[in-house]
């Protein structure tokens, strides 16, 4: 089969958007049906949390999911995203979205496949077209296998770029970056979903100055006037002055420095070893950062998921709309067992309401002031 041609050759129109109505549903989307995604949705939403939502996805797929988890409640489909307002209690709301492959269901747990792929691309453009539209108050998104989009044709590693492309107007693309998050610690990345190499011949100063111009903007929509950002360096101690690289001298520090001309308070770059322990908030230890700008996708995620895994929420700063996910992957080794943890998932789902309700207006964390 070929690939979800709205997802692989296109962008969806991003219409100007202004804030939903109270009542918009939060679009909860299935990821990817082989792995645990449905499985912790199906928990977070029987539950009644972030009530209106609605899975995005397969009601067959949500059904045996149900069926896993040994979840009391009824899986119910919809026709339009707002009927999500009118479900009893105890039941789980499925919207499909057009285009959704059939047999999903049947698709062998915990392993890759190319029709798993396509459905979670067909997924995440169906919520984030309702997202543009005003029709949904944000979009919480589950886990996708990067190795089965890739089996369906889809030319983006994750939902970042996706996302990113599916938001596209006039031609370009909005500049975005990821944040985790965890009760004890923020981090955004400057680069993701690239080897390490290109990763460094991606930095730039414009490309650090953006990502703190980003996560300046964002902070202040959550209600910090004046956020502390600290940047942390990419070498062994923030390169000792050039002895062990110069990337800090070049293009962390100047890009700092030019923030703090603009009047954002961003100080570094400092020695990535200890940056994020410093700007831990903990009992006792209040933390002199409110948020790390990191250079690199596993220079900021190991912090991240050391510190918090079961809480950790992944947040799209820059999109036209509120965004956000758990911080871990398909898990296909434990997926059908029911032993699938949904804390990450429900703390997603309370950042999505935490951030849609903080925002005077959308777009809520974009990247335009």
């Amino acid at each position: 089969m070929n690939p979800s041609p709205a997802v692989a050759s296109r962008a969806v129109p991003a219409t100007p958007v202004t804030r939903p109505a109270p009542g918009r549903p939060l679009l909860v989307t299935q990821g990817d049906p082989c792995g645990i995604g449905p499985e912790i949705v199906v928990r977070c939403l029987a539950a009644g949390e972030g009530a209106p939502a609605l899975v995005v996805g397969d009601i067959g797929v949500i059904r045996r999911a149900a069926a896993t988890t040994r979840v009391a409640c009824v899986v119910a489909e919809v026709e339009q995203p707002e009927d999500a307002r009118d479900l009893p209690p105890a039941t789980v709301g499925v919207w499909r979205p057009p285009g959704l492959p059939d047999g999903l269901e049947r698709l062998p747990l915990g392993q890759v496949h190319a029709a798993a792929g396509r459905a979670a691309a067909s997924c995440i453009e169906a919520a984030a077209r309702m997202a543009l539209q005003g029709r949904a108050a944000a979009v919480v998104t589950a886990p996708i296998h990067k190795e089965a989009l890739a089996a369906a044709g889809i030319p983006h590693p994750g939902h970042t770029e996706m996302l990113q492309a599916l938001c596209a107007r006039d031609g370009r693309v909005p500049p975005v970056r990821m944040m985790l998050a965890t009760p004890e610690l923020r981090v955004v990345l400057v680069t993701i979903h690239v080897a390490l190499r290109r990763a460094i011949d991606l930095l730039t100063r414009d490309s650090v100055l953006e990502t703190i111009r980003i996560t300046h903007r964002a902070e202040q929509r959550q209600g910090r006037a004046t956020p502390r950002i600290a940047v942390a360096g990419l070498n062994p101690h923030a390169g000792e002055g050039g002895l062990f690289g110069d990337e800090e001298l070049r293009i962390i520090g100047p890009a700092v420095e030019a923030a703090r001309a603009e009047g954002i308070d961003a100080r570094g770059p400092f020695a990535p070893d200890t940056v994020f322990m410093r700007a831990r908030r903990a009992p006792g230890h209040a933390g002199e950062f409110d948020v790390v700008v990191a250079m690199t996708h596993d220079h900021g995620l190991i912090p991240i998921k050391l510190n918090g895994f079961d809480e950790g929420v992944n947040v799209t700063l820059g999109l036209p709309f509120v965004r956000t996910s758990p911080d871990h992957g398909t898990a296909f080794d434990i997926a059908g067992t029911g032993r699938a943890d949904p804390s990450s998932l429900r703390a997603a789902i309370a950042m999505a309401r935490q951030l849609t309700g903080a925002a005077d207006s959308l777009p809520a964390l974009s990247a335009a002031s």
